[in-house]
């Protein structure tokens, strides 16, 4: 049975987990607010420049002019780029990302397609190293502040695998940022290009004239498409990482109150029984001096 020492010492190593608990869920929740609002701000510019990428897809036929946008005949090969954190404490949100990858993994060695990875996060890189995965080629640091030039040098990289033919078609997985409470593994086909198309309604009535033509304007925006897309994940995977590591904290700080109680409660419950004994043990000694 543990001594009334050895069950203090317990109550304040619990306390000061808490109290470091408690920081970083304090540093989680400034940082979310800081990359929540850049998240923002990015997907307003995003979104109007797919808007604007599905209007010129729109006026041009599918004949195989822009790589970037013409399906492989045969998928022999794709490219997998796994986003996750560098740091751990954040509850499941590295183990969904490792976990959708490995099942997209499967699934493709299944269909007799061979699949390489980019492992864009320490944790997602060292977990498949460790288990032999094939990794072309690692990120760090891509979501401790997503930028434009992170975005610009992987997705170079990819676009170049993709028209030399090292890789049919390339894949991202990401966290999709939902709510506090809801942050989801999600795939993303990012090459070859799908355009999101214009709806029908939108464009009855209008007549749009591009200067210069469709096709020299989606030669030079389809490969800014990529990076858009790219850095879009980055945001809203580096914000469900905030998300995921506060709640966590959060939980974990309210455990360790719990345990405090507990603890004290068997403190004071072992207090008692000590203090009880010695009094039992001076009323024996009483009663014996009398006989």
């Amino acid at each position: 049975m543990a001594t009334l020492r050895d069950i203090k010492r317990k109550i304040d190593a619990v306390k000061k987990t808490s109290q470091i608990t408690k920081a970083m869920n304090m540093v989680a929740a400034a940082k979310l607010r800081g990359a929540q609002e850049n998240m923002e701000r990015f997907q307003v510019y995003a979104s109007k420049f797919r808007e604007v990428i599905g209007r010129l897809a729109g006026g041009v036929e599918a004949d195989g002019e822009f790589a970037l946008m013409t399906p492989r005949e045969e998928v022999r090969k794709v490219e997998l780029v796994l986003l996750t954190a560098d740091r751990g404490l954040c509850g499941s949100f590295n183990n969904n990302l490792i976990f959708t990858a490995e099942r997209f993994f499967q699934q493709k060695r299944d269909e007799g397609v061979e699949v390489s990875i980019t492992a864009a996060g320490k944790k997602g890189r060292d977990y498949l190293r460790r288990r032999r995965y094939p990794v072309r080629a690692s990120y760090l640091g891509l979501l401790n502040k997503p930028n434009y030039d992170d975005a610009f040098q992987l997705g170079r990289e990819l676009i170049a695998l993709f028209e030399e033919g090292e890789c049919d078609e390339v894949y991202v997985i990401y966290s999709h940022f939902r709510s506090m409470v809801k942050q989801e593994a999600t795939l993303l086909r990012l090459l070859p290009i799908v355009p999101e198309q214009a709806e029908e309604e939108e464009l009855a009535g209008r007549e749009y004239i591009f200067e210069p033509s469709h096709q020299e304007l989606l030669t030079d925006l389809l490969p800014n498409y990529v990076y858009n897309q790219l850095l879009d994940c980055y945001y809203l995977t580096a914000v469900s990482e905030h998300a995921a590591r506060m709640t966590a904290m959060e939980n974990a700080t309210n455990n360790c109150k719990e345990l405090v109680k507990d603890l004290t409660l068997t403190y004071n419950k072992a207090r008692q029984a000590a203090i009880t004994k010695e009094l039992m043990d001076i009323v024996g000694g009483a009663e014996a001096l009398k006989k």
